[in-house]
């Protein structure tokens, strides 16, 4: 059908014509005979207005390729809104030193892998929340983690991760001191989780912990470095992470570098940030 429809007019006279003409006000009949008729017309919409405002019902498309070739673990939908519990890492220049010299080593091994650009050890998986809950659940995680206290924690063994859906690869630093102090932090975490029907952090699974980012059998705090798309384990267990450790033992004060304070709790929302100081 085309975009412009034109009315068409009879040529002999018709009652539609004979009563619309009684409806025309009196000394109208002189105006009307002078004027030629306009045929009525509905006019295209323009692209740009029909994209301004997109239907309620379909969601946002996602582009892998505007956030480096990474899948959603969840689709988007209106109203909901990713979440994670985790404590932040501050990262002072000798440990990016530190980390520049472990990627260009493994991505000898695996080039498309790439830095990390904040560094921070989880505490929950990527939950959905609606919008209404974020501040009820914030609040609930502030009340539960308000009598804890900053600790020490070191984190210098290399380890390789994937997530659950096994299409993101990480390296990362393992925590292997202040382990303890996580898990009362984890614990605390799963109760508002539960709290709010949403999944808890650790739950038992058949796959290996050494390469599993997110539920574990065994819990691994880590730092993540640097991640790829895909499930990059075989390339670089074995003789990659052998020598990326000795980079590690290896580099000058890698003991005091890679010992650090718990000094908040962060909570990330959508775009929403939420910190929560530790005593």
């Amino acid at each position: 059908m085309s975009a412009v429809l034109l009315v068409g007019y009879s040529s002999s006279g018709s009652e539609d014509e004979a009563e619309a003409g009684a409806r025309v006000r009196p000394g109208a009949e002189g105006r009307s005979r002078r004027q030629s008729p306009l045929p009525s017309q509905r006019l295209p919409v323009p692209d740009s207005v029909l994209h301004m405002f997109p239907g309620t019902e379909e969601g946002p498309m996602d582009d892998s390729a505007k956030h480096g070739g990474r899948v959603r673990t969840f689709p988007h939908e209106r109203g909901n809104w990713a979440t994670h519990v985790y404590v932040p890492y501050e990262a002072r220049e000798e440990f990016l030193d530190l980390l520049d010299a472990l990627l260009c080593h493994a991505q000898t091994y695996v080039p498309r892998l790439v830095r990390m650009e904040a560094f921070h050890l989880s505490l929950s998986q990527s939950v959905v929340l609606r919008h209404h809950w974020i501040l009820p659940f914030v609040q609930s995680l502030k009340d539960r983690v308000a009598s804890f206290q900053r600790f020490c924690f070191t984190a210098d063994r290399v380890k390789i991760y994937t997530n659950q859906e096994k299409t993101r690869t990480f390296v990362g630093l393992e925590v292997t001191s202040g382990h303890a102090h996580f898990l009362d932090l984890v614990a605390e975490v799963d109760r508002v989780m539960e709290e709010f029907d949403l999944s808890t952090f650790y739950q038992p699974r058949s796959l290996k912990p050494r390469c599993h980012h997110g539920q574990f059998l065994d819990p691994s705090f880590h730092i993540s470095l640097a991640w790829c798309v895909g499930d990059a384990c075989l390339q670089m267990e074995g003789p990659c992470l052998q020598e990326l450790q000795g980079i590690v033992d290896e580099f000058e004060d890698s003991e005091m570098l890679l010992r650090a304070y718990a000094e908040q709790i962060r909570c990330k929302s959508g775009n929403k940030f939420f910190s929560m100081p530790l005593k």
